[in-house]
Order: C-alpha cells, then sequence, then structure tokens
C-alpha cells in the first residue's frame, strides 16, 4: 500500500471515530442510560435481539459495527449498534417534534468488556425526548421506555 493511501485510511478511520464519540457523547449526555449484562455472546445477542424487535412491532433500520471499524485503528473490541424504531410511532413523535430526528430511531448497543461479559446498553428516549417540554412526545417516549424495558429483559441474565 503506497504511503497516500495509508494516510487516506488513517483520516478515514480518524474521522469515523470521531463521528461515533461526537453521536455517544450525545446520546449520554442526556443521562446515564440503561446497560443491561446479557447472556450469550456479542452476536447471539444481536441476533435475538433483531428477532425480538421485529415480533414486537418495531423494526431494525440501521446498523453500526463497530468493531469494525474500530479494528482500523487496530483496536479489537466486539461492538454492535443497532438504530430501532417503528415509522407509525415515528410519525407520532416527527409531527410534534421535528428535531427529534437526533434520538430516533433508537440507538441500541450490544457489546462484551474486558471480562468477555456481553452488555446491553441504551439510552431511554424519554431521558432524550422530554427535553422538548411536549406532553405528546414524552407519551409516546415513556411507552418506548417500557417496550425497550421489555425486550432488553429478554436477553438479559
Amino acid at each position: 500500500m503506497t504511503q497516500k493511501k495509508s494516510w487516506i485510511r488513517i483520516a478515514t478511520a480518524t474521522l469515523i471515530l470521531a463521528g461515533l464519540v461526537a453521536l455517544s457523547g450525545a446520546a449520554y449526555a442526556a443521562g446515564p442510560g440503561v446497560r443491561v449484562e446479557a447472556r450469550g455472546s456479542v452476536g447471539d445477542v444481536l441476533k435475538s435481539l433483531k428477532k425480538m424487535v421485529a415480533d414486537n412491532g418495531m423494526m431494525v433500520m440501521g446498523e453500526l459495527h463497530q468493531g469494525k471499524l474500530m479494528a482500523m485503528t487496530g483496536l479489537k473490541v466486539q461492538s454492535e449498534t443497532i438504530f430501532v424504531g417503528n415509522p407509525t410511532v415515528g410519525k407520532g413523535v416527527f409531527s410534534e417534534e421535528r428535531g427529534a430526528g437526533l434520538v430516533l430511531p433508537i440507538r441500541v448497543n450490544v457489546y462484551s468488556d474486558a471480562d468477555g461479559k456481553t452488555w446491553v446498553s441504551y439510552v431511554p428516549p424519554s431521558q432524550q425526548l422530554d427535553v422538548y417540554g411536549n406532553a405528546k412526545v414524552s407519551m409516546i417516549a415513556k411507552m418506548l421506555d417500557e417496550k425497550l424495558q421489555r425486550l432488553v429483559q429478554m436477553v438479559s441474565m
């Protein structure tokens, strides 16, 4: 690989990492979030979680393979993020608050720690959506909190 191509790869990885840090910082600035120990490997938990999302009227609207991105920097981690939502529910929020795209779809992270334990983490939508001061949005956010809590309990210890 030429020195120029190597530099471009490093620069690209750095920009991606900076973006991930910015996104995760924005999400966790709203509060400490929820972190639950899960049964199985990251891949197994992610597979189960995706199935449960689909079985409960929601959908995976996107994925971020953070482990693969971090491998570009030489860091070996197991971390996968899915973005979970329901367009009909989202319509109720977006019709009231167009800036809700910062929060929705909901970001759910599945990762393993240094001890090999698998965790599922997310910031409850109410912690982020309540800042808009809109009763309808807050009501929907609390419903989403409950749904996420049930889904995550299904993969927890």
